[in-house]
């Protein structure tokens, strides 16, 4: 070793930041480990409706042709459940989603299913806008709402309403799980919600309540939806889904986590739109939970391990931990797969890649507030408010 490396090791400074790095990766581990535990546990279950189950309005905003919006679409109109309405909310008449809508109208004549054509802009949130408007057509007051790029069973309905009509709850979210529809950026983004996002929710539920929804599923009643606000509280904020579940909470509703997943069809046509897409999601997350999202950190097992082995003088104690890092990675990406109900893979090789890729998105999302959406840019305040910014979005 050359010598002025062998004294930059041994001073104190050099010393402190080891240590640091060190206890970093430690809990990096342990996260993944008690991560780890939190999958193993969290438990699927299916309802089934009783013939004197309250009706629903399922709320469907539309916008293009989303990666298999066709299969996605016609699964909420293949619910097991008494009686339910779809409505399905575009905001231009030459919307290529059009033509799917009006085939599944004609596929399924038995099925309540009505479909909104109407520009209506309340505020910078276009999806909101598409709610506010089509919600006038909703004729019950039990509200479903889910994202277009969802994919659900047959006993997704009565599953959602049985967690919503538990006493004390004013919302019911669903967490969902990502199936890849081709190439390796769609594979790393699906990765990402199984291996990533997945565990460290359950983590976070584990420790704290819920107080906060997924764009997945946001079910409320029509008078908690008019006690918060309306959507029109929600039409200049990014994070639409988060700020619905954190409006309800703050008025002492409960928000359940209902114990059904969602399959969310990931199809990035290449690595810069996969980076892009995550890019816009850490900015929201940093700006509506900065701490939460800053002591994120610790989830990155792999980089904290790779640092540590770069800066330490502990060389084969940092190579144990880079070990342990893949590892670890690895046994979270077989163990979502079975506990998540997804198939099984042989690429085992993308989790210590995926890891190092969030990382990285994760350090660049603190480098500014543009985000790039639906082929606008904006940019996000302190409060996830949007702002229409002219020029691409970094």
């Amino acid at each position: 070793m050359p010598l002025s490396q062998s004294r930059l090791i041994e001073t104190g400074p050099a010393i402190l930041l080891s240590f640091l790095v060190l206890g970093l990766t430690t809990c990096s581990l342990g996260y993944l480990g008690f991560a780890a535990w939190c999958v193993m546990h969290f438990q699927i279950r299916a309802a089934v409706a009783s013939p004197n189950a309250p009706s629903v309005s399922v709320l469907k905003p539309i916008c293009g042709l989303d990666a298999d919006l066709y299969e996605n679409l016609r699964s909420i109109c293949q619910q097991d459940y008494p009686v339910f309405q779809v409505v399905f909310g575009v905001a231009d008449a030459l919307d290529p989603a059009l033509t799917i809508l009006h085939q599944l109208q004609a596929e399924f004549p038995l099925c309540d299913i009505k479909i909104i054509v109407d520009p209506r802009l309340i505020g910078a949130n276009a999806k909101v806008s598409n709610l506010a408007n089509i919600l006038r057509s909703a004729r019950h007051d039990l509200l479903v709402i889910a994202d277009s790029d969802m994919r659900v069973g047959p006993e997704y309905l009565a599953t959602v309403v049985q967690s919503l009509m538990a006493p004390g709850v004013g919302a019911a979210t669903c967490l969902y799980k990502a199936v890849a529809k081709r190439g390796i950026a769609s594979r790393l983004g699906a990765d990402f919600v199984n291996d990533w996002f997945l565990p460290s929710v359950l983590v976070a539920h584990y420790f704290e309540p819920l107080r906060y929804c997924f764009g997945a599923t946001m079910a409320l009643r029509r008078d908690v939806l008019e006690e918060i606000g309306g959507f029109e509280c929600l039409r200049d904020v990014l994070a639409d889904d988060y700020m619905l579940g954190k409006r309800v909470a703050a008025r002492g509703y409960r928000v359940a986590l209902v114990p059904y997943l969602v399959e969310n069809v990931v199809a990035e046509p290449d690595l810069r739109a996969l980076f892009m897409h995550e890019l816009r999601w850490a900015r929201t997350v940093r700006t509506v939970r900065p701490i939460g999202y800053a002591m994120s950190l610790v989830t990155h097992a792999l980089p904290m391990s790779l640092l540590l082995f770069t800066l330490s003088p502990w060389h084969k104690l940092a190579f144990l931990l880079v070990a342990l890092s893949v590892v670890g990675r690895i046994a979270m990406h077989i163990l979502s797969r079975t506990a998540f109900r997804l198939e099984a893979e042989r690429w085992y090789w993308r989790a210590p890649l995926r890891d190092a890729l969030s990382f990285f998105v994760w350090a660049i999302s603190f480098c500014g507030r543009n985000v790039h959406w639906r082929e606008r840019s904006f940019v996000v305040d302190s409060n996830g408010v949007l702002e229409p910014r002219e020029g691409p979005s970094a």
